[in-house]
């Protein structure tokens, strides 16, 4: 005898159907969501931005170690999908021993896959580093080179891995858009754009020229520590009071960080605290 069908037996399939259209939509690094055709902010209000984040850590640092170009290369290729902290440690030996690519292709990728398994995709990445090396000294003599196109063609490196090079060891006033810094310009609404390249393009333009250098590092550093992805902590937020993000959490009184930091700017212009 055949047995009737439960109808509770066709709500799980439901849900899970329901459950992975919500995580399709969900806003990533690839699908933002609703993006704004424009920025929240005025010419001032964006320079005001940038003034505070200025005024809070005038000489902003990227957090991975090196100690050349070529170390802080390898560094950011091994930082996708890693924390600083964590390429860090497994670069802390790696650079001790193999600080030019020469050294770097003599240790060979098992003995570098060795030195960087505790690194997500380390198999891949110690491929990529021989490569790269392998790259710099037939087509740049040993030397990295500080031109993006060039930078790009390297075996593991994308163009968010040259800009962070030319930024923090060339100097150039590149954006390098990772998670934090695409999470902000959309969540904030000072660059919002649908897709990485997006968002870089309309930071270059939203940046005053007199802060550029430093206002990816200012914004990735917000990002991860302060406007993080699941909960801003809003109260210590030193722009809280000029940004307008939906998602910012309402205070009876702006934050005591970003009264400080604007008292440190008022005192800058001669004015009263």
């Amino acid at each position: 005898m055949t047995q009737a069908k439960s109808p509770a037996s066709a709500k799980p399939a439901k849900r899970s159907v329901k459950s992975a259209q919500a995580r399709k939509k969900a806003p990533s690094v690839d699908n933002p969501g609703k993006v704004l055709k424009r920025s929240r902010y005025t010419k001032a209000e964006t320079y005001e931005i940038f003034r505070r984040f200025h005024a809070d850590n005038p000489e902003p640092e990227g957090e991975l170690d090196y100690i050349n170009a070529y170390t802080l290369l390898v560094a950011v290729l091994l930082s996708a999908q890693a924390t600083d902290i964590g390429v860090n440690r497994a670069t802390k030996h790696l650079f001790q021993i193999a600080d030019t690519p020469e050294k770097m292709v003599t240790l060979g990728e098992d003995k570098v896959r060795e030195k960087i398994r505790t690194i997500g995709l380390f198999k891949t990445k110690a491929k990529n580093v021989i490569l790269m090396s392998e790259q710099l000294i037939r087509d740049h003599g040993g030397e990295v080179p500080e031109d993006r196109e060039a930078l790009e063609k390297l075996p593991g490196v994308g163009r968010k891995t040259a800009n962070v090079v030319l930024n923090i060891f060339f100097g150039h006033p590149t954006i390098a858009v990772d998670t934090h810094l695409f999470r902000l310009g959309n969540r904030i609404g000072i660059a919002p754009g649908k897709t990485p390249l997006d968002v870089e393009k309309s930071m270059e333009k939203a940046v005053p020229k007199e802060f550029s250098l430093h206002a990816h590092h200012w914004l990735i550093l917000h990002g991860r520590y302060i406007c993080k992805a699941r909960k801003p902590e809003c109260k210590r937020c030193v722009i809280y009071d000029l940004c307008k993000s939906p998602e910012k959490e309402k205070f009876d009184a702006v934050p005591d960080i970003a009264v400080r930091t604007k008292a440190i700017i008022e005192r800058e212009k001669g004015g009263l605290c």
